[in-house]
């Protein structure tokens, strides 16, 4: 039996400004953690605040870089440049992939 959970593509957004050295950084740091524990099965838009302002509104994006987990559901949203792995793992609910 397969466990839906498992199978379930999570979608998130990176909210950032521009190339900002913090902005670089969490894109760095969540693309790493995607492909170690979600690899293949993930949706990634990076959002880039100066070019479309208006989309911080219906996330309600309040600082820069947050990253926001869209599905599953519930919506849970980090900030900062996610350089703590174990905090960006806890906070987005990901079971750490086992390391061999």
């Amino acid at each position: 039996m397969v466990d839906i959970m498992e199978e379930e593509t999570w979608e998130l957004r990176l909210y950032v400004a521009g190339q900002t050295p913090k902005s670089v950084t969490a894109l760095a740091n969540l693309r790493r953690y995607c492909e170690e524990h979600l690899k293949g099965r993930y949706k990634l838009d990076v959002i880039d605040l100066l070019t479309h302002p208006q989309l911080a509104e219906g996330d309600q994006i309040l600082a820069i870089p947050t990253l926001v987990r869209k599905v599953p559901e519930p919506i849970r949203k980090i900030i900062g440049d996610l350089s703590n792995e174990e905090r960006v793992l806890v906070g987005l609910d990901v079971r750490p992939a086992s390391r061999n």
